[in-house]
């Protein structure tokens, strides 16, 4: 008699992970790399949705093979390329965020930050500004996209929990 149990869509931990996935065949594609932002845990719900878009948006032109081929339709219409893999995203609190950004450069990985005094900002010159303002170790941050290999990734990430 089997004595495994399972939960339902959504159920646990587990279900939630992104690590494989399949191709379009059913076959099973697991990444060497891994793509996440880590969101501070007491933003609004646009802030999440803002601060996500802003810091993947880096990864595409720093690291170039993230980035997969151009889709098309059946009718022939061409759209961009996107990511070729998931982005996972995760939350925490202010000192894990903290935690995490030193874990990324201490390991060199590419990453992009969001600062708390973006929020404030209406364009790139003023947010790369107020960036600038700051001293590593002040930045107020309130996200942190990562990309590089998973286990250096996972190291990076480590106290963080995954987006509800």
């Amino acid at each position: 008699m089997q004595r495994t149990y399972k939960t339902g869509p959504g159920g646990g931990r587990q279900s939630r992970r992104m690590s494989t996935h399949t191709t379009a065949g059913g076959e099973p594609v697991r990444f060497d790399t891994k793509i996440a932002v880590l969101l501070r845990d007491d933003l609004e719900s646009w802030q999440r949705l803002n601060v996500t878009a802003f810091l993947v948006s880096g990864l595409g032109t720093a690291v170039p093979e993230v980035i997969g081929e151009p889709y098309e339709d059946a009718g022939g219409v061409g759209y961009l390329p996107m990511f070729r893999q998931p982005v996972l995203v995760f939350e925490g609190t202010k000192e894990t965020l903290t935690a995490a950004h030193g874990r990324a450069l201490s390991r060199a990985l590419p990453r992009a930050v969001f600062t708390s005094d973006l929020f404030a900002t209406g364009n790139d010159r003023d947010n790369r500004a107020a960036v600038r303002a700051v001293p590593t170790a002040d930045l107020d941050l309130v996200g942190l996209a990562v990309y590089g290999p998973r286990n250096a990734v996972d190291k990076v990430l480590k106290g963080a929990r995954m987006h509800p």
